[in-house]
């Protein structure tokens, strides 16, 4: 199996809201797909070219095999990171998830400022998650530098990538600049999906 880099699932210049085409040029084009490259170089000829991307992460997590973890991880959390992504015009809370936030937070906006916080506040490199835990309720998580809900059996419904490589081509160390814009932006259509 080769691991592939996805096609992002919109068109750069219609995410203007939360970042410039240059930004997604260097994300996508260059972080992305290093990531990918360098999977496939350190998979070649091991058990890891046979599984697919959640096996190679888990197994690689349990093995502590960085190589393959790093690489793996990063792979599925930019390609989950671009669906969570749409362009303003689509970008409405609707659904079971407006129903389950206002349920496990209390409000939507509740949600937002913890969210915005579990973004601004991760020390270093890493992610932001919206999961659901074995208990079926939703909570926020933070996961330093490739870590995801994966490696602890959660499911992931929504990411927000704070790796600098994300915001410094625009934003610069404006990190909650970036946060702030990327809630324009939510696909919460994909969210739903996600939970099902």
């Amino acid at each position: 199996m080769t691991y592939q880099l996805p096609n992002l699932p919109f068109k750069p210049e219609d995410l203007s809201a939360l970042s410039s085409p240059e930004t997604f040029e260097f994300h996508h084009g260059k972080h992305h797909a290093g990531y990918v490259k360098k999977l496939n170089d350190a998979a070649e000829g091991t058990e890891y070219e046979e599984l697919d991307l959640e096996e190679a992460i888990k197994k690689s997590h349990e093995l502590n095999n960085t190589s393959i973890y790093n690489n793996a991880a990063q792979h599925w959390n930019h390609s989950f990171f671009w669906n969570c992504l749409t362009n303003p015009e689509d970008s409405n809370l609707n659904g079971e998830i407006k129903t389950r936030i206002e349920k496990d937070f209390g409000s939507f906006q509740q949600f937002q400022d913890q969210f915005t916080m579990a973004a601004c506040s991760l020390f270093g490199s890493g992610w932001a998650w919206l999961i659901e835990n074995a208990d079926q309720k939703l909570e926020i998580i933070q996961a330093a530098n490739a870590d995801n809900p994966l490696i602890n059996d959660q499911k992931a419904l929504l990411t927000i990538d704070v790796w600098e490589h994300a915001y410094y081509i625009d934003y610069r160390n404006a990190r909650p600049e970036f946060v702030k814009k990327f809630w324009n932006v939510v696909n919460w259509n994909q969210v739903n999906e996600n939970l099902k």
